[in-house]
């Protein structure tokens, strides 16, 4: 970036972060023995809708883009209140959410829809109904990093169990140290 871009408020596009995603797995062994919270076998990709030419806006787009099977019944496409489009993916196994949640990301990286990435979220449940709730790990494409977010109810949410959650994961994930980041995501289409 030079002093032209600098004098015209221009800024470079940070490329998302999407290796320590692999990461997820071995946080999941500590969520379920530490936490007894198990994937609730869905994951999602959010990303803000675009226009003019790179813009995909159809489902059909999407999932060819993808790579996709068109009559795959376990990844959905929806968009939010607020406008943003999410990719679910349906899948009992944290791996296979995982890889296929990254997939989804180096393919719009790819085609050039990498700076409308937004975050992607993974579900999990507790492996003995009620427990303490459910937890949402929220990644955070642009800086590369991790938050717990604990809904338990109508825009209400559990701060203590995102804590203790942070606490256990702290060793195996890279967690965001700035709690002005672990934004609420209120009717996140991931259970």
């Amino acid at each position: 970036m030079g002093l032209r871009d600098t004098l015209f408020g221009r800024t470079k596009q940070v490329a998302p972060k999407l290796d320590n995603l692999f990461a997820l797995p071995t946080a999941a062994l500590t969520l379920e023995s530490e936490l007894e919270l198990v994937t609730s076998g869905q994951a999602g990709l959010c990303f803000k809708a675009g226009s003019g030419e790179t813009a995909n806006t159809t489902d059909e787009d999407i999932k060819q883009l993808l790579n996709f099977d068109e009559a795959a019944s376990d990844v959905t496409l929806t968009t939010d209140r607020f406008g943003f489009r999410w990719i679910v993916i349906h899948d009992t196994d944290i791996a296979t959410l995982v890889t296929r949640i990254h997939g989804a990301d180096t393919s719009l990286v790819d085609n050039g829809l990498g700076p409308r990435l937004l975050c992607a979220v993974f579900g999990f449940v507790p492996k003995t109904p009620p427990g303490d709730g459910p937890v949402r790990l929220v990644y955070l494409l642009k800086q590369g990093t991790f938050y717990p977010f604990a809904p338990t109810g109508d825009e209400q949410r559990d701060n203590e169990l995102e804590l203790r959650v942070r606490s256990f994961l702290d060793k195996d994930l890279p967690i965001e140290k700035d709690l002005s980041r672990w934004m609420a995501l209120w009717e996140v289409p991931v259970s």
